[in-house]
């Protein structure tokens, strides 16, 4: 007896031809929408942690502000200030005190854009720079380059940041003071130009009133002397 061997087999999913089949670029890739809110929220947190900085800087050194080395040219100067302000511009940073940065950026780079300025504060950081080399026993030649300066603790552009803002301070401590002894001055100036015109003013009164009364004293003169003749023409009179 002979077996008949069916032909049906298991069915296959229908395939897809290039027509109907999407292509990968159309695809929504849900690890590229991942990558690019990280990114996003990598740079707002950046943003917010720049603007802190900022804030946390030494106001009175803009080369600490803008984040560059003193030896940086205008060039560089400018360029940083552009990234910089570019970063935390108050559009583009969600943090409540961005306004506030900004304006500190702004000035640190109109301070060093001031060759007046720059030429102070760089007189004062080289001041700093000689006392940093003294306390490490070194020449006031060296080089940064100099092995010397490598491997201290804390680090010599550390401490020459530390001994920059202690002298900045003092400065404007003494600034600070030539203003109030200024002002302290023009103030007693201004207390004795105001005693002068009040005493003129006072003057000028008596003299007014003592011309106002000038007829009352004539007439008390006349008064005087007609009365003294009288008595006088009185005693006359009696003695005869």
């Amino acid at each position: 007896m002979s077996t008949t061997t069916s032909s049906t087999s298991t069915p296959r999913p229908e395939a897809y031809s290039s027509s109907n089949r999407p292509s990968a670029s159309s695809e929504p890739r849900i690890d590229d929408e991942v990558e690019k809110l990280l990114s996003r929220e990598a740079s707002a947190f950046q943003r917010e942690v720049e603007v802190e900085r900022i804030l946390k800087a030494f106001k009175l050194n803009p080369y600490d502000i803008l984040d560059v080395d003193e030896s940086a040219t205008a060039e560089d100067i400018k360029r940083r200030y552009r990234q910089l302000s570019l970063f935390i511009h108050p559009d583009k940073t969600p943090h409540e005190r961005a306004p506030e940065a900004f304006d500190i950026v702004k000035k640190a780079e109109s301070e060093l854009s001031d060759k007046a300025k720059r030429e102070e504060l760089d007189a004062v950081i080289k001041q700093a720079r000689l006392l940093v080399l003294k306390s490490l026993n070194l020449p006031n030649t060296t080089q940064d380059s100099d092995p010397k300066l490598r491997g201290l603790n804390p680090s010599f552009k550390v401490s020459l940041r530390a001994q920059s803002k202690q002298l900045l301070i003092d400065e404007e401590v003494r600034r600070r003071k030539a203003v109030k002894m200024n002002l302290a001055n023009e103030g007693l100036e201004a207390r004795k130009k105001d005693d002068e015109v009040a005493t003129k003013k006072r003057k000028a009164e008596e003299d007014r009133q003592w011309e106002d009364r000038r007829e009352e004293r004539v007439e008390s003169w006349r008064t005087f002397t007609t009365n003294s003749k009288k008595k006088k023409k009185s005693k006359n009179v009696l003695l005869g």
